[in-house]
Parts: structure tokens; sequence; C-alpha cells
């Protein structure tokens, strides 16, 4: 039996669900960048802190503060998806740059440590209201697309990444030139934010679900949805990944530029001596090429399964990661084998591109046959996010301290290897998803809740 995928169209017109989900992705640049100028703008500020007033702060207090925003994000993600599903995407996703307005104009008016904890849980806040109920607007638009709902998820990513990226590159001078009103105009950008959610999404209006029937509240819905074989699954796989990924944006910056010690280090061609001007060349030549991976690997979900995209990102982040073992021990060697290796090293990062918006696809797909709880399911992309940066910055520490870039190189490794455990499962349960998408509506919620396997046909 063939169903056709039922068009955008039926939320409204074409032209304006397009809009929408240009302006989500565009709000959600915005909104990213205003974290990450928050982030970097908070590290100078307490660098700073005694000449306005406040106590010294040592690393363990500026850790405590990092942590604080993830746990934030950790607990309060799953109730904003679940409010997001009872009273629509589109307000609760304007609630994320209240929140971060209010957090950041409080951090430049106080110089009180716990005062600033206070403002990191309010920011944690923002991307728990902003990234469910957008990534919940997301899946809704793109039921049945599968093209489009790549594209979109990829361009989610590359709008993340991005704005992070960018905030954090804004802050440095901005603070030289600003000082703590850096916080201010901060808001004005969160302003901004609002501005794009507020006037250029159009609420979609789904007709309701196989599981929307009366007697199940959101709550029990949502811990129904916690107990299934798809999160269980699914979970490992990207929370590695996120690990994998979160181990060096915490750690691999110190490690580049400290001045190098020890007899590991005296081995280690990559550790210490790179100047932050050279380590922002390189990061920004790896951040185009992992642009360029989400663009391409986001526009194959016609083609390739979620789980194979999947399986080529981890095998690509392994050829990354054997490749840059092979630079960090090429002193000595001819100029062109670190070259090669370097280059093998880029092509591995931009087919692991692939894994983190496939991953996002799944979730999404997932989310089809409980069409009254997409929000709540897509707030699961924040609780894996966070554990995933958690879990790597712990890790990565440990590893960094023990064994320097070597001890990264293998910590990567063994959780690219936890998350190809779960993938051959994923695969069975992906083919359920494809039964749930041309099931009709009263044999689908039926279908979503029995456990096992279902083979390809």
């Amino acid at each position: 039996m063939h169903v056709e995928p039922t068009p955008l169209p039926r939320f409204g017109t074409l032209a304006a669900v397009h809009r929408s989900l240009v302006a989500v992705l565009v709000g959600t640049f915005t909104l990213r960048f205003s974290t990450g100028l928050t982030g970097a703008l908070l590290i100078y500020y307490l660098a700073d802190l005694p000449r306005h007033g406040g106590q010294t702060v040592d690393p363990t207090v500026v850790g405590l503060l990092s942590a604080t925003f993830f746990v934030a994000e950790l607990l309060l993600s799953p109730p904003f998806g679940v409010l997001s599903d009872r009273l629509g995407q589109r307000p609760v996703m304007q609630l994320g740059p209240g929140f971060g307005a209010v957090a950041v104009v409080l951090t430049g008016l106080t110089t009180s440590v716990p005062l600033l904890g206070v403002t990191r849980l309010l920011e944690g806040g923002s991307s728990a209201a902003s990234v469910p109920s957008i990534l919940g607007y997301i899946a809704r638009a793109t039921a049945g697309e599968e093209a489009v709902r790549g594209r979109a998820v990829a361009r989610f990513e590359l709008a993340t990444l991005a704005g992070l990226g960018a905030g954090t590159v804004a802050a440095g001078p901005l603070y030289e030139v600003l000082g703590r009103s850096a916080f201010f105009l901060n808001a004005l950008v969160y302003g901004g934010s609002w501005l794009i959610y507020r006037f250029g999404v159009h609420e979609l209006r789904a007709p309701a679900g196989p599981l929307a029937g009366p007697g199940r509240t959101p709550w029990r819905r949502y811990g129904a949805l916690l107990s299934s074989p798809y999160v269980w699954l699914l979970a490992p796989t990207w929370i590695a990944v996120n690990a994998a990924i979160g181990l060096w944006t915490s750690q691999s910056l110190f490690q580049l530029v400290r001045r190098p010690t020890g007899a590991i280090a005296g081995r280690q061609l990559l550790m210490g001596g790179f100047t932050p001007t050279q380590v922002s060349v390189g990061l920004a030549v790896g951040l185009l090429v992992f642009f360029a991976g989400l663009l391409y690997w986001g526009g194959r979900f016609k083609a390739l399964r979620r789980t194979t995209i999947i399986l080529y990102g981890i095998g690509g982040g392994a050829a990354s990661i054997g490749c840059t073992f092979v630079v960090n021990h090429s002193g000595g060697q001819p100029p062109v084998v670190p070259i090669v290796f370097i280059l093998g090293a880029a092509a591995g990062l931009f087919v692991l591109a692939g894994a983190t918006p496939a991953a996002l696809g799944l979730l999404a797909d997932v989310s089809e046959a409980h069409p009254q709880d997409r929000g709540a399911i897509m707030g699961l992309y924040s609780v894996f996010l966070a554990l995933g940066q958690v879990s790597g910055s712990l890790i990565g520490g440990e590893a960094a301290r023990l064994l320097g870039i070597d001890g990264l190189l293998g910590a990567t490794m063994v959780l690219l290897a936890v998350a190809v455990l779960p993938l051959s499962q994923l695969r069975a349960l992906e083919y359920r998803l494809d039964a749930l998408h041309v099931a009709p509506p009263e044999e689908a919620a039926a279908l979503a809740e029995l456990p096992g396997r279902v083979d390809a046909p």
C-alpha cells in the first residue's frame, strides 16, 4: 500500500509556511548569537570582576557557572516542550528571547556571583523554551516532506553553530569597546529574536493525532514517550556524538594554546605553542568544512536512511581522529605527511557533520506517530545535547590531564564506538517508522506502542 506524503499546504499556503521556516531559522541564528555572545562576555567579565567591585573568581567557579546553563537547559526543556504542545510552538518560542534579555540585563547590573548563577539559569531557560518549540515547529511544518525536512534540520544545526560561533567571536571586541555595557546591547539582539518569532512566524494548526484521545494527560503521554524504544535506542547514539563534540569544544583550545610541559607534551606536535590567532584560523576552517557537510548531508535525506547517514558520520569521525593522531605525531616527517593527513581529517569532519541532522531527522520522524506531542519529543534534542556537553566536558578534562591531545583523541574514539552500538536496532525501528507513515491513523498508535523488531520488507 502506498500513500502519498501529505503536502505542506495543509497548514496554510506553501509560501507562508516556507516564509515561517526561514524566519524560524533566522531567529535561531540571532538567538544562538546572543547565547554565544553572553557566554564569552561572561568569561571576560568574570576575569575583570574585581575591577568592578566584585570578588576574585577562580576556574572552579567559572566551570560551575558554565555547567549551570546546561543543567537549566536539561531540566527545563521537557516541561517547555510539553507546554508548546498545549499552547502552540509559536507562543512558547517567544518566551526564550524574553528570558535571555532579562538574564543579560541582570548580568550587566551585578557583580554578585550567586546572582550571576541565577542569570545563567535564566539563560539556560531561554534555550530550553526556544529549542523544543522551534524543533517541534520544524517537525510539524515538514511532516511528509523528506527533502524539506532534511534541509530544514541541517540548516537548524547550521544556524545554531554559526550563531554560537559568531557570538563568541564578537564578544572580544565588543567587551574591549563597551565593557559590561555590551550585555545591554545583547538585550537588543534578544529583542530582535522576539520580533522575528512574533511577526515572522505563523502558527501551524494540525489535525488531532492518534494519541490525542481523552484520558491521556500531556505528562502521561510524555512518560510513555520516555519509555519508548525509539528514545532509549536513539539516546546513547546522540549523547555520545554530542559528548565527542563537546569534549573538543571544552578542552582543545586550552591544549592548543597553553605552554607545553612534561614528556607527553614533547612527543605531541599539537600540544601547545599555537597563538590564539592561529587557533582561530584553524577553527574557522574547521567550521566551514562542518557547515558544508551539514548542507550536503541534509540534502541526502530522500536518498539515504537516517541510520545510514549516522553510520557514515561515525565512520567519518573515526577516520578524522585517526588522521589527527598521525598529524599529532608527525614531528620530523616531511611536510607532505601532515598536509595529507590534515586533508584526511577535514574529509572525515565533512562526513561526521551528517550525523547530527540525521539524528535530529530521526527524532522528527518519531514525532510523526505522536503529532500532539511534537514539542515534547523534539525537546529531547536539548536533553541529549546537554547530557552530551556535560559528560564530554568531564571526560575531556580528565583525558586531557592524563594524555593531552592523545587523551582527547582516544576518548573521542571510545565515544564514537558507544554511538555505533545501537545502530542496528535503530535501523529496525526506522523501518517501523516507515510503516507508521503509511498506516491509517487508527493503526499508527498501536504500531508505535509495539515492542520488538520490525524488519525491512
